[in-house]
């Protein structure tokens, strides 16, 4: 058993009665629901309330496997680490579904969404279930309360870490809508809980808030690596200053590159460290091995504890082969899910080269396949990779043969390294435009990147020179190193790739070679559900 898991377990995950609003058009569902008055009556109680709004992040549910608290949300497709990792990996060129008969797959990976798609809805209203979470755990810790309940200064000293926890815990569900719809209801603390129909904010406000609200909060947050493990700290508000930062030409369609390379610096200056081991990093004992060094911040994920189908349960049980029946070096059951999930042909182009087949990030199983996925139904057809394992870096067994231990790392030293890299050559006048060229890189970045290659190759055989780094290249070796972490969509629309015919893969488009797709799909539609009763809201063009 994790112990990082106990914060997790509190049943105060269900007691944020302001989950429920018009503008997520959701209800908690559970019968043990009670008033916050009646919670916060103790000293514990304030922790365990911080733990309610982390839980959103790796909980759907208190009452099995398939619970929900949120109504008319399937707890898998509503899952957050889940529905983010069908938005950013299926809806790219990493990977494909099999079972395209599972609520809204078949959209997403095809690209031929709608505002009606549920895994559209999920993600959605899972960041606004998060939002509200944490407004209500602000509200609760307000001095006003505190003063009324007589809490001790013992508690009271750590209350300012615990608010800039949940204010930052808000900001994370924030940026990601702001990157997936590029708008969403803005509610905070200083709202009425309830069913509040929050303004409107469009990338540019929602940009402005998170820059002043992360740098507010910065103060109170613990220092790197000093917090509780599956809880955040300074890196974390800095990693998502640093994702903003790059991105921005395409939210704000300004350029803050010399911004981002600033936090990538703090980033770095923060004790982190690479885990000699690639794989180390995917691996139920991430919170123990060395990549708790490298890891900023995990989705946890426990086969005990969490129990659900989020994303690191996805990919392992996926991971494994209809051909091969690998499960057990996986670390679950034999045949797992039957060859769920496989690899695009573009992707696997990334490893062609023969100097990738002593990369250790080059997990594709290729035997008896072709690259080729004529029918998205043909599990025995494309490559399949085992990246992620439900297995210890002894060898050692999860706790569950179907629920993985396996943390989900949503930030990581390597893509801050990457981050760097790229920021610094775009400051240097690399653009979208000459890709190609090489030889703007600083040595800086590029011994980074060497630091990256070394611990994939194991020697300096693949190291890589000034000469030889482009933006193509790091676009690529982003793939490489962070493939199903989350980041490919973001990467290919900064690299303008995404939408339009300049880089296609299979079935891009809904077109088994791949087709040219409308710019709008840059941005995913607001739900109808959830502009059904917020009149604040408008729909994305295009949708």
């Amino acid at each position: 058993m994790k112990t990082k898991i106990k914060l997790l377990t509190a049943f105060s995950v269900l007691l944020f009665l302001g989950a429920c609003t018009d503008d997520l058009n959701v209800t908690p569902q559970d019968d043990n629901l009670f008033l916050t008055d009646d919670f916060y009556t103790t000293d514990a109680s304030y922790k365990q309330g911080l733990a309610g709004v982390y839980s959103n992040l790796s909980l759907t549910g208190t009452s099995g496997t398939g619970s929900s608290f949120i109504e008319g949300l399937d707890a898998g497709t509503s899952q957050y680490g889940r529905a983010l990792w069908y938005m950013q990996v299926l809806a790219a060129d990493e990977a494909v579904w099999s079972y395209e008969n599972d609520p809204g797959v078949r959209e997403i990976q095809r690209n031929i969404w709608s505002a009606e798609n549920p895994i559209v809805r999920g993600m959605f209203g899972r960041a606004m279930v998060q939002v509200s979470f944490a407004n209500e755990y602000l509200r609760q810790t307000s001095d006003a309360k505190l003063d009324a309940r007589g809490v001790g200064e013992a508690v009271r000293a750590e209350i300012p870490t615990f608010r800039a926890e949940a204010r930052l815990l808000r900001a994370l569900a924030y940026y990601h809508l702001m990157d997936l719809y590029g708008k969403a209801p803005f509610l905070t603390e200083a709202d009425l809980p309830g069913f509040t129909a929050g303004p409107q904010y469009d990338r540019a406000q929602l940009f402005a808030f998170l820059e002043e609200e992360l740098t507010a909060i910065e103060a109170d947050l613990k220092a790197p690596r000093t917090n509780e493990h599956g809880r955040a700290d300074k890196a974390v508000a800095w990693m998502i200053l640093a994702k903003m930062y790059l991105n921005a030409e395409v939210y704000i369609g300004t350029p803050k590159y010399t911004e981002c390379i600033a936090q990538c610096n703090n980033i770095i200056g923060g004790g982190y460290s690479l885990a000699p081991n690639y794989l180390y990093n995917f691996m139920s004992d991430s919170d123990t091995n060395s990549a708790k060094n490298e890891i900023i911040f995990p989705l946890i994920s426990d086969g005990q504890y969490t129990k659900n189908y989020g994303p690191t349960t996805v990919m392992i049980n996926g991971e494994v082969g209809s051909l091969e029946q690998n499960g057990v070096s996986l670390g679950v059951g034999a045949g797992g899910w039957g060859g769920a999930l496989r690899v695009r042909k573009q992707f696997a182009n990334k490893f062609e080269d023969a100097l990738y087949n002593g990369d250790a990030r080059n997990t594709l199983i290729k035997a008896n396949r072709s690259a080729e996925i004529g029918s998205i139904s043909d599990r025995d057809s494309g490559f399949v990779i085992t990246k992620f394992s439900n297995r210890t870096s002894n060898g050692g067994q999860g706790s569950d043969l179907t629920f993985v231990d396996t943390d989900f790392p949503l930030f990581r030293l390597a893509d801050v390294y990457l981050m760097l890299a790229e920021a610094q050559m775009r400051n240097a006048g690399a653009t979208n435009s000459s890709l190609d060229q090489t030889g703007i890189a600083t040595q800086q970045s590029v011994d980074y990147i060497n630091d990256l290659r070394e611990r994939a190759f194991g020697n300096e055989s693949a190291n890589v020179s000034v000469s030889q780094v482009s933006l193509q290249f790091i676009l690529d070796e982003r793939l490489r190193e962070l493939h199903w972490e989350s980041h490919r969509r973001q990467d290919l629309i900064r690299f303008n790739r995404y939408t339009g015919g300049n880089y296609n893969w299979a079935w891009k488009g809904n077109g088994s070679n791949g087709i040219s797709i409308s710019g709008n799909l840059k941005v995913y539609p607001l739900p109808s559900q959830s502009l059904a009763v917020n009149p604040n809201l408008t729909q994305n063009p295009g949708y």
